[in-house]
């Protein structure tokens, strides 16, 4: 077997490297392929989450919001929720397409697509030649059947995120040129809570005060900015202030290490940075209503009482 290999110089130093922590919640919905006859079309209609429709062969006609796109083999349609569209034959030929509906939380791939102003992606285009291999891995013979199974529906996820990761940056390519004051603040208010993170993870390891040092002030300086304008930008973005978001780091910790029953209510507390263990019993029913102990007993009570 090969050794695992670690980073250039890392085994040299007394290093540490802090992983940000991953919550993106991504849900697929009405993935297909179809070969259709040259008299077949589909009626307007709009979806709640975005699609992708990706033509294999043939020709496409859309009608988007009232504009009419023509789609080529390789093209790449990437529509917005609630965009009105229907769809027919584009020369009164068969034509076989590729479709994948999906909404995901994470705000700043959300606001980048936002901002697109096109629809149609050609072929020879950054977007559709970038994503056309993740693409095809998901439409690789067997996919769609295998996609029962527990371990297809990871291994299809795993497709699907690596189309995203590849639409991110032929999409970051493509809005290079658009005005970035809009894109401006999201990324600054990605770069904040992303500091967060990395400072929560610090705390957490160095037992720091979670409260009372959430970090705000000093992600600012370090910025270039000021707080009042660092707190203003991540509510515009995240719709919560930088104090609200630091709590529910904390508090996802907490839910994390109270699952564990190694773990003393106590030794989480100071875990967590807290000067004791009244203090954190009292931050922790402030935020979801139960002490640590009942939150521990009920949580376990609701595992046992899930299925094999």
């Amino acid at each position: 077997m090969t050794a695992p290999r670690l980073p250039t110089g890392f085994e040299r130093t007394d290093a540490e490297i802090l992983f940000p922590d991953v919550k993106t919640t991504l849900n697929l919905f009405g993935i297909h392929m179809r070969r259709v006859p040259g008299n077949w079309s589909y009626p307007s209609h709009e979806h709640p989450q975005y699609e992708i429709n990706y033509l294999l062969e043939g020709k496409q006609t859309m009608t988007v919001n009232g504009n009419r796109v023509a789609q080529r083999s390789g093209d790449l349609l990437l529509l917005k929720p609630g965009d009105v569209h229907d769809s027919r034959s584009g020369d009164g030929e068969p034509f076989t397409y590729f479709c994948i509906h999906f909404d995901l939380d994470d705000r700043l791939f959300l606001s980048l697509l936002s901002r697109l102003e096109q629809v149609l992606f050609p072929a020879d285009g950054t977007v559709a030649r970038k994503v056309a291999p993740a693409l095809g891995r998901m439409m690789e013979p067997g996919s769609a059947f295998d996609a029962g199974s527990i371990a297809g529906r990871m291994r299809l996820q795993a497709c699907a995120f690596e189309l995203f990761a590849q639409l991110w940056e032929a999409i970051s390519e493509e809005t290079a040129s658009l005005p970035m004051q809009s894109y401006g603040k999201v990324a600054l208010a990605h770069e904040i809570a992303r500091r967060l993170q990395a400072l929560a993870s610090q705390t957490f390891h160095q037992g720091q005060p979670a409260e009372s040092h959430y970090g705000i002030e000093e992600i600012a300086d370090e910025l270039g900015i000021s707080g009042s304008h660092a707190s203003r930008t991540f509510r515009d973005v995240y719709g919560k202030s930088p104090r609200a978001y630091w709590s529910e780091l904390v508090l996802h910790e907490a839910k994390q290490l109270l699952a564990d029953p190694r773990h003393a209510v106590q030794a989480i507390a100071a875990i967590l940075g807290y000067r004791d263990i009244a203090h954190f019993s009292r931050q922790f029913k402030r935020w979801t209503g139960f002490a640590p102990s009942d939150y521990r007993r009920l949580s376990g009570s609701r595992s046992a009482e899930q299925p094999d």
